[in-house]
């Protein structure tokens, strides 16, 4: 009996991680989901991954605390002002106040070392070039060094026959289009969660750059938006 594909997953809670988990279940994969509790602003995708990872019925969901607020730089762990009200052009320019200091490396990291624990090997991201706040550790360049790296760094590929492949589904499709195939996979995205910067209650504040591409993302895909925005005043 051939053993078990295994797929460690990365799962923020939010439409691209859950998209490229929904992915790893088609292609047969078995799950194991991996989300990162970093000292990020909020719980609210930390609870949203555990109600994707209870639909897609994955074998294991490791939540992992790392704080990477003493290291500050960035709007996410700290007090810094989350961006907001900008357009598709401006979020592009430069890369955002949002981005975490070397995030995925570390996350990805972590990935690697339970892969090698389960002799999975597959590691899936939700990482993509397009659509995207500009980040340096979603590019298909780095993705590949990453592997190359990961495949010298453990003793599983270097000696025991293991070859470790990071999976990267969505890297070359728009928003719209990680929609489209989410929704053709099952996916519930009333359970995900986006928002930068959403209120006490969890709702989106409908103004940050990733409420704007997840907005944007719904409209183009012509998919009605399930999430629940605050409700902002109209100036008089």
């Amino acid at each position: 009996m051939p053993r078990s594909k295994k797929a460690v997953c990365l799962l923020s809670g939010g439409i691209d991680s859950t998209t490229a988990l929904a992915v790893a279940k088609h292609d047969g994969f078995e799950l194991y989901a991996l989300t990162f509790r970093y000292g990020q602003r909020h719980v609210f995708e930390v609870e949203s991954a555990r109600r994707i990872v209870s639909q897609f019925q994955a074998k294991k969901h490791l939540i992992l605390d790392i704080d990477l607020r003493p290291i500050g730089g960035s709007a996410l762990t700290s007090k810094i002002p989350v961006p907001k009200d900008r357009g598709a052009e401006e979020i592009t320019s430069v890369v955002p106040v949002t981005y975490v200091p070397a995030r995925n490396t570390i996350f990805l990291s972590y990935a690697l070392a339970w892969a090698e624990a389960l002799n999975a090997e597959a590691i899936f991201i939700g990482v993509t070039a397009i659509d995207y706040s500009g980040y340096p550790d979603c590019r298909p360049e780095y993705i590949a060094a990453f592997e190359k790296m990961a495949n010298l760094a453990t003793r599983a590929t270097t000696e025991g026959g293991l070859t470790i492949h990071i999976n990267t589904p969505l890297i070359n499709l728009t928003k719209a289009r990680i929609i489209k195939k989410g929704i053709e996979l099952g996916i519930d995205y009333s359970l995900t969660h986006s928002c930068y910067d959403p209120d006490e209650k969890g709702r989106a504040c409908g103004r940050c750059d990733s409420c704007f591409l997840r907005k944007k993302g719904f409209e183009e895909a012509g998919v009605v938006d399930p999430t629940i925005y605050i409700k902002l005043k109209r100036k008089t």
